[in-house]
């Protein structure tokens, strides 16, 4: 198992910094209980010049709050103030290259009534792209992303991502890397905890928002093609659609961007190496990494 905090680990807990060893949570917490809580996926990089920077915090920060609005969970902090904080949490613990995670979780509340108040925590550890850095064979999911009409959908919720793993547990069991779910309607989706787009005949496509998590990432590989002059067009596609694209990628900000060698057995024909969606990769690890181009340093 992966190591995320030792005994001098230091985590943000509601307006304190605490070490991880002796932070408490209540047991009869609704979050623990039902999933009732949302949280946010950032990331920090070690940037060319040595410095320590969070990849577009504000947005991420006010993600969380939408998310929070969006299942009535009470919400009393500030993109400045948690910001402030992720930062002294990076310092503490001497993260220059990290994931962050901050969590607002619900009281103990054993019943389905209103909170009237949340708590919220900030936790840091090192962590390689989620889904490594070699080309992926993806599966097929049995499994469904949950009906927008039951849950809300565009919201980053703890409960949610029991589909996720169940999904991706039954790829790996399978001998794949990672799985790919449809929508209730069959179209593609996404992954288990990353957007996607393919690419064909010099374009990329993606689904439209509706049935995905509409991801951060995925709105900066959208800006990265414009500043290309790649065009991206958001439509529905089946997997066979998909099976005859040129490339493929799974993108957010744990996997970033990474790129698929296969859909249930069958190869992209493109050259990885050669294609529009390795720019995208290589445009994505200079924008966070705050990198100059080579081509712009000539």
């Amino acid at each position: 198992m992966a190591t995320y905090y030792d005994n001098n680990t230091v985590i943000y807990l509601n307006g304190s910094f605490v070490k991880a060893a002796d932070a408490k949570i209540d047991l009869y917490s609704q979050t623990l209980h039902y999933g009732y809580g949302v949280f946010e996926g950032i990331r920090s990089y070690r940037t060319a010049g040595g410095e320590t920077r969070i990849f577009k915090p504000k947005e991420h920060f006010i993600r969380l709050e939408q998310s929070a609005a969006a299942y009535n969970l009470p919400y009393n902090w500030t993109v400045e103030e948690l910001t402030i904080a992720t930062y002294k949490v990076l310092e503490e613990n001497n993260l220059q290259d990290a994931y962050i995670r901050p969590l607002v979780y619900a009281p103990a509340n054993m019943s389905f009534n209103l909170n009237t108040e949340s708590f919220i925590t900030i936790q840091a550890w090192e962590m390689q792209p989620f889904l490594g850095d070699k080309l992926l064979r993806v599966m097929s999911s049995s499994f469904q992303r949950p009906n927008p009409r039951g849950f809300k959908i565009e919201a980053k919720a703890c409960g949610h991502y029991v589909n996720s793993i169940m999904a991706s547990q039954e790829a790996k069991a399978k001998g794949y890397d990672e799985a790919l779910l449809t929508d209730m309607n069959g179209y593609i989706a996404e992954g288990p905890g990353a957007n996607i787009f393919f690419e064909k005949e010099g374009k990329l496509y993606t689904p439209p928002s509706g049935n995905i998590l509409p991801g951060i990432t995925r709105a900066t590989v959208k800006e990265i093609a414009a500043e290309l002059d790649i065009e991206v067009i958001e439509k529905l596609f089946t997997a066979d659609e998909l099976k005859a694209a040129d490339a493929a990628f799974f993108c957010g900000t744990a996997a970033e961007v990474i790129g698929w060698e296969s859909l249930d057995g069958s190869r992209f024909p493109g050259d990885w190496n050669n294609s529009l969606s390795r720019k995208i990769q290589q445009a994505y690890k200079e924008r966070v990494t705050e990198t100059i181009p080579a081509e712009a340093s000539i």
